[in-house]
Order: C-alpha cells, then structure tokens, then sequence
C-alpha cells in the first residue's frame, strides 16, 4: 500500500511552497515549446464560474459518487482533479481514496486555488496537494496517477493538443484520463464526444469505456495511454463537427 505523502517531495519541487509553479526548465519536456503543437481547429468556451451547480444538488444526484464508481477509484489510489474549482470532487476524491491515497487538486485561478487551499486547510484533508497550474500544461510528475479527472472543463482547455501530450506522461500502467462532460456544442459549454475521441487519439490515447450520464446531463469518458507519444509535428488537429458549431 502506497503511503498518503509519497507523492508530496515531487510536487513540491513542481509547485514550490507557495503552490506556484517553478520553471518549465525542471520538466522533461522543457525543451518542447508550445509553438511545435498545432492550434485547435474548434472555439474554446470562456471560464464564467468555478462552480457548475451547488455541492448540495449535485449529491442529491449522487453525482460524484457515480463517477467514481464507474471511473474505478479505489482506496490507496492517487488522483488528480484538473479544473478542480471549489473543490466538489477534490473533497470527495479524498474521502475514496482515503489516508493511503492522495489527490492532487489543479486549477488556473489563483482566487481558486487560495480559497481551495483555505478549503483544504480549514476541514484537516491532509491527503490532498493544492497547486496552481498552466493553462496548456499541467504540471504533473511522471509515472504517477491512476486516475486524472477533468470535469466539466475539457471544453475550456484552449490548447487541447500541447495540454493533452503533456499529461500523457503523468498515467501509471493501466492509469486513465477521465472526462465528464456534455455531449453538446464547445459554444453551450460542452465537447461532442466525437471531438473528444478525436483529439485523444490524436495525442495518442485510446478509449476504453463511455457511460451515459443522464442525471446529470452528462457523460464519463475514460482513455488510456496507447502506443508511443506522438511527436509534437506529428499531431494532427481535429475538426469540430460542423453541426455543432
């Protein structure tokens, strides 16, 4: 069984005390600069709220324990929640994996990420990592989740391609990317599934499950690491479907 701070020294060295990132030159992929991937050939919807509903509604839909029962999380598991917010399913995450796991929370929103902190801080979770991240990276450490969560935000990500490669690295053997999303227009906030699909392969990831979520307007898509990481050159953009746009 793993121990609950065995991820911690590394993401220090991430993060840095203060949970900012540090350079990009600490990374393997330094050297890799965003202009190398192609840009998305789809809209990319604004950030208005780091909230989708209230934690109260969404438990009443079971929501995040639906999640986690498909997306597999178990006891002693690490996890990252990318986009995390307020923390709904950091919160949550940590109960599941409990003291033996860890979850690691990101976000873009420095505001978020303090209130986070504050969050984690006030209720005693001592198992999870707060950490302000890069829009188009995000700042993992090699070989080390099972499962990275990205809910209800894929459609906000507006370099898909760089983001995507860049976490590829992060998933252990048998690890997953899992994708909460709607199946709607980029523009009404949601991804098409088949866009999603596409710009997964693209980054070299396969799809292993999809369930329909229908209490919460939704679907889980789960991916896996497949084949070599393509080069940068070598990613190939996807188009939005055309009935979406």
């Amino acid at each position: 069984m793993r121990r609950a701070g065995a991820l911690l020294a590394p993401l220090l060295v991430l993060a840095g005390c203060d949970g900012l990132p540090v350079e990009r030159e600490l990374r393997p992929d330094a050297k890799v600069e965003s202009s190398e991937f192609p840009e998305a050939e789809r809209t990319v919807a604004p950030i208005t709220s780091s909230r989708w509903s209230t934690e109260e509604n969404r438990d009443k839909l079971d929501e995040a324990q639906t999640v986690m029962d498909l997306a597999g999380v178990m006891q002693g598991q690490t996890v990252a929640d990318i986009g995390a917010g307020e923390g709904y399913y950091t919160v949550r995450l940590a109960e599941r994996v409990g003291a033996s796991g860890r979850v690691v929370a990101q976000d873009i929103m420095p505001a978020t990420i303090k209130a986070l902190g504050a969050r984690v801080t006030r209720e005693q979770l001592d198992n999870i990592s707060v950490i302000l991240s890069d829009p188009d990276d995000p700042r993992l450490p090699a070989n080390s989740f099972d499962r990275v969560f990205l809910v209800r935000m894929y459609h906000e990500i507006r370099a898909p391609y760089e983001f995507l490669w860049r976490l590829r690295p992060s998933l252990r053997v048998g690890g997953r990317v899992i994708v909460v999303d709607a199946d709607r227009a980029i523009r009404d906030h949601g991804t098409p599934a088949s866009l999603l699909d596409c710009e997964m392969r693209a980054t070299g990831y396969r799809r292993v499950d999809m369930q329909k979520l229908p209490q919460v307007w939704a679907y889980l898509a789960a991916y896996e690491a497949s084949g070599k990481r393509p080069e940068p050159d070598q990613v190939k953009a996807c188009s939005e479907p055309q009935e979406t746009k």
